[in-house]
């Protein structure tokens, strides 16, 4: 797939997209304001543009007349991208063009880093933790009737130098059957142990030669949702993976609130069959896509927080909200996979995340070692932000991690309109500076219905930038729209009329649905400046920023320093790798040097407990402002600003000298 260059008129900005981008997703990453309302479905008709030069492919609209499509006018939401071209927004007047200066600056995402099975084999961190050993064994004999797992044994030794070598019962209950049923033939798994002194395991034994067909699971168990990958244990591909909604959801949309339910009579019971019934799920629908024999799966590593372990193996987690805060194991012993009600083969074993404190836990771990950084020599600041924020400050010398509760707001929580990022969710948003109509992109460019935490991040940092809301998140009363208004004593914004929405309903953000945001991004930065001082540091030692969590992809970085949620930093520094607990989870499942790593790394990770930390609530109230009370923190946020209410200024003056004229 190629690339395109669109430059954009009258602005003159132009940037590079991919082969079958839309118009108005170029537009939005470009910083170019175009007015859309329906999401990008194509209903509403405003998101007219002038195609001068280049081919575009659209489907007829009943929104632009034949004359005006002959001249070259496209729905930019229709308008798919196959050649450069040169898009001129209409412009009702010159004064217009003037304030495009107004208009924020291009997105920009953080880099993403993906995994390189390759690369682990390069920097020499490949060392199998499951390796299959074929043999042709001798049939007994009168003189040679040795027991068969003794004559199993006897020749791994021989023909593999297999030593120190423990034995699964499972593996003598079947090996009778098995050794003889092709002509004694065989294929062992052997499971390495994480550390040199200890003994290998023979956790399975196949007739004939299944050498090539060896697999594992990797999952994350997280609050909200659970993802799993089923992993080729030669090639280091993902044949199949799949998440679903986290069933305990219905018990609570927060690990607070799933405690309390674990506490009460039979609640642990309940509540440990749900999240077993989701992995179940997960695990039937990975396997028949893949196409894998069951039997041919050796182990499951699983990644959660300290309290989804502590449910998904049926251990009351009621110590982790009370007072000193105390999880019943941070290390947990291999596992068989069954034992814990999972549907795989009895061979399987799982291997459990270590946890670091009640609210730093194995996917945090997971993610660490995923990601890399102890590993690093650069100063790195992890950031996993979910409805728990996670952070980790280190490098390969040293690790400070935290936790705080940041809310539901980043995945849409808590707000009047908010929804998880699914279909009908607004995503991406821009302002006319002048007549403050919206753009608004959609995920899957349908009507919307709802706000999801990226979108929420990237309006609530556009309207601060264009003055619509101040510093407290309130909106400016008296600006001429009827987009501002006022609905039971809460001012909010119209994103989409009720007949451009799913919903029969106007789709707002409310000042309610701001406070909510600055005080979830508030606790974040709070959390990292504490952490921060708490090392002897401060930004401007930051070298590298690692963003894991769903939001991370999408979201514009300058908006979220805007917002006062991220640290100013060049954005260039700033990477993004999803879900940093499944990869954490895939790399212990491929490499045995990560599964050694893991328990050193988390002896150095110095936990701090924020509630105990003094200087944790002064720094938490003085985020919650956008983006914070001290804007020293932000210069190139706060030259921004000063520079676009020098040029509003001019603006005004000029439209008051030509009315007076």
């Amino acid at each position: 797939m190629g690339t395109h260059t669109i430059q954009f008129l009258p602005y003159e900005t132009s940037i590079q997209v991919q082969d079958g981008d839309t118009v108005i997703r170029a537009a939005l990453e470009a910083g170019v304001h175009v007015n859309a309302s329906c999401g990008g479905e194509g209903v509403c008709g405003k998101c007219r543009v002038l195609i001068e030069e280049g081919t575009v492919e659209s489907g007829i609209s009943e929104k632009l007349s034949e004359a005006d499509r002959e001249k070259g006018y496209r729905l930019a939401c229709r308008a798919i991208v196959k050649s450069d071209l040169v898009v001129r927004i209409p412009v009702e007047s010159t004064i217009d063009t003037s304030v495009l200066k107004l208009q924020a600056a291009p997105r920009r995402t953080a880099h993403i880093s993906e995994f390189d099975f390759d690369e682990l084999k390069e920097k020499g961190l490949f060392d199998a933790p499951v390796e299959k050993k074929y043999l042709q064994l001798p049939a007994p004999t009168a003189q040679d009737n040795l027991p068969d797992i003794t004559r199993l044994i006897s020749y791994l030794k021989l023909k593999h130098d297999e030593h120190r070598l423990e034995v699964d019962l499972s593996v003598i209950r079947k090996i009778p059957e098995v050794i003889r049923q092709d002509d004694f033939k065989v294929t062992t798994t052997l499971v390495r142990p994480v550390r040199k002194v200890g003994k290998t395991r023979l956790i399975n034994v196949q007739p004939g030669d299944t050498t090539r067909q060896n697999y594992a699971i990797a999952m994350d168990i997280g609050t909200t949702t659970i993802y799993g990958q089923l992993i080729d244990l030669i090639t280091g591909e993902v044949l199949a993976e799949h998440g679903e909604f986290n069933g305990q959801i219905s018990y609570g949309e927060d690990v607070i609130s799933r405690i309390v339910f674990a506490e009460k009579p039979g609640g642990l019971e309940k509540i440990n069959a749900v999240v077993i019934e989701t992995i179940n799920k997960i695990l039937k629908k990975i396997v028949k896509e893949s196409g894998v024999e069951p039997e041919d799966i050796a182990t499951i590593t699983l990644a959660g927080n300290t309290t989804m372990t502590q449910l998904m193996l049926a251990v009351n987690p009621r110590s982790i909200r009370r007072a000193p805060y105390v999880p019943a194991a941070t290390l947990y012993p291999p596992i068989k996979a069954a034992d814990l009600g999972m549907d795989l083969v009895g061979h399987v074993t799982a291997l459990v995340y270590p946890a670091v404190s009640s609210y730093v836990g194995g996917d945090i771990v997971a993610g660490v070692m995923g990601s890399g950084i102890y590993r690093s020599e650069a100063l790195t600041l992890y950031l996993d932000v979910g409805t728990n924020a996670e952070i980790v400050i280190g490098n390969k010398e040293w690790l400070a991690c935290a936790a705080c509760s940041a809310g539901p707001a980043f995945e849409g929580g808590g707000l009047k309109f908010g929804m998880r990022a699914a279909k009908g969710a607004i995503e991406d948003f821009s302002m006319d500076p002048v007549t403050l109509e919206p753009m608004i992109l959609t995920i899957g460019n349908v009507r919307a219905k709802g706000i999801c935490g990226s979108g929420l991040i990237i309006m609530t940092a556009v309207m601060f930038e264009m003055g619509i809301i101040n510093n407290l998140g309130k909106f400016d009363r008296d600006l001429d729209t009827p987009r501002i208004r006022e609905d039971n004593g809460v001012f909010e914004y119209v994103l989409a009329w009720k007949d451009e929405t799913q919903i029969d309903r106007d789709v707002t953000l409310t000042e309610i649905d701001i406070e909510n945001l600055i005080r979830a991004k508030g606790a974040i930065y709070s959390g990292c400046m504490t952490l921060l001082t708490e090392v002897g540091m401060g930004i401007s030692d930051i070298e590298h920023i690692i963003l894991a969590g769903g939001f991370g992809s999408y979201v514009d970085l300058e908006k979220a320093i805007t917002i006062g949620l991220l640290p100013e930093i060049d954005p260039h520094k700033v990477t993004f790798i999803g879900n940093g607990s499944l990869m954490g989870a895939r790399m212990s499942s491929l490499t045995n040097r990560i599964r050694q790593d893991v328990a050193e790394v988390t002896k150095k990770m110095t936990n701090f407990e924020l509630s105990d930390t003094p200087s944790y609530m002064d720094n938490y109230v003085a985020a919650l402002f956008l983006p914070h009370t001290d804007m020293n923190q932000f210069p190139r946020l706060k030259s921004r600003l000063e520079a676009r209410n020098k040029l509003k200024l001019k603006i005004e003056d000029l439209w008051i000298s030509l009315s007076e004229a």
